[in-house]
């Protein structure tokens, strides 16, 4: 749960406490949405749209994810 951030800011991808995630991109606000699950170090995605995706936290601030790393901020 939290806002994680790409070092240069462009990725804001919030998990929410309801296991929905909220993903902006550069000036698009909520420019993906769905729900997550994490188990463990790995957290499943699926966007409302129907595409899944995965992701395995290296540490509790690193979050990589679609070729980017995502840090929590």
């Amino acid at each position: 749960v939290g806002m994680w951030v790409t070092d240069d800011g462009r990725v804001r991808h919030e998990l929410l406490p309801n296991n929905r995630y909220d993903e902006a991109r550069g000036n698009r606000e909520s420019a993906y949405q769905g729900r997550y699950e994490v188990t463990g170090n790995h957290n499943e995605y699926w966007h409302d749209t129907g595409f899944p995706a995965d992701a395995d936290f290296v540490d509790e601030n690193t979050l990589p994810h679609g070729g980017m790393i995502l840090r929590r901020k």
